[in-house]
């Protein structure tokens, strides 16, 4: 039996929201829906063009493959987190937050020079998110990161699709993926972002390889993947590149591909406020699901509820104990 259920690699970034409207953000240029990559300069601009905004969720660790783990680890999924942090008072902060959510990570690896990671996560009043994130040292996210013994001791190594602007990010997705497969660990992978679909599609092919055992992507990332406007389309497409997958689809619930069959998810309804974070939740919900003895179905019922219930709150996690008690309204 494996130490870890899920091993997850990804960017570390502090993550800070801020309430806008939509004029907020053509006046500042920022494409809303989208995470768009930007350097210290631009991120400290927009902060203060937006200075007095309400501020909703207090600073937390994130980034989309964390916030899974964080989310997996809250359900009782064992999990281990490779990312990269810089020797800053951001680096200190976002590991002591990752070790408080009782995930398991390289603690004495001493961090190195540089700027730690932030997102400004702007929430427009259709609870829509927009995202301008300085990934700072995690853009040098490499296979020096990689824990190898960890995660040879998985069952699942779980990927965010986001790595793939990262030259040596990328790189050690794929050297991941590689690994992985060697030990038998079955493999995971976020499209994260209908952008990284849009505008890195052949980095993504390359951390697909010849393909993984899950893919986590939302309906606008399916079809764009697909390039087609027909869902029926984009699963035969999502097939070619993975054994199984899921869907989300929005307040229509999520679709499901358990290697024989599909399976349809009925949406949880709630007034959304935020959707930062959704999908995050999604994935780490149903990996939680299927590392731990759930049906696909199952597994599928509780990343649904999951994800409407963080949508329902500002900010990309849930307090712990609200964990427990979705597994109990299973």
């Amino acid at each position: 039996m494996s130490k870890y259920h899920v091993y997850g690699l990804g960017a570390a970034l502090v993550d800070t929201e801020i309430d806008v409207v939509d004029d907020d953000l053509s006046q500042l240029g920022i494409d809303k829906g989208l995470m768009t990559l930007v350097d210290r300069e631009r991120q400290t601009a927009i902060l203060a063009s937006l200075e007095g905004h309400l501020v909703h969720a207090k600073q937390a660790s994130g980034g989309s493959a964390a916030n899974s783990i964080i989310a997996a680890t809250y359900f009782g999924a064992k999990t281990f987190y490779s990312c990269k942090v810089a020797d800053d008072a951001l680096g200190e902060f976002y590991m002591n937050d990752l070790k408080a959510a009782g995930v398991d990570a390289d603690y004495q690896q001493k961090s190195s020079e540089g700027i730690t990671g932030t997102c400004l996560v702007m929430i427009t009043p259709d609870a829509e998110r927009s995202m301008n994130t300085y990934l700072g040292i995690s853009e040098t996210l490499s296979v020096a990161e990689l824990n190898e013994a960890a995660l040879a001791d998985s069952e699942y190594l779980y990927m965010e699709g986001y790595l793939v602007t990262s030259p040596t990010g990328r790189a050690a997705a794929i050297h991941a993926h590689s690994v992985a497969r060697a030990k038998g660990v079955k493999t995971a992978l976020s499209f994260s972002d209908p952008g990284m679909v849009e505008f890195f599609r052949d980095g993504l092919m390359e951390m697909l390889g010849d393909g993984v055992d899950m893919v986590f992507c939302n309906e606008d990332e399916a079809l764009g993947w697909a390039q087609t406007r027909d869902l029926d389309t984009a699963v035969e497409t999502l097939k070619g590149v993975a054994k199984t997958f899921a869907i989300t689809l929005g307040a229509k619930g999520a679709l499901l591909f358990d290697g024989e069959q599909l399976i349809q998810v009925a949406p949880n309804t709630v007034k959304a406020v935020d959707t930062n974070g959704a999908g995050d939740m999604f994935a780490g919900a149903f990996l939680y699901g299927i590392t731990n003895g759930l049906s696909f179905a199952d597994a599928g019922r509780l990343a649904s509820r999951a994800s409407a219930e963080v949508v329902s709150h500002y900010g990309p996690r849930l307090p712990a104990a609200k964990h427990g008690e979705l597994l109990a309204a299973l």
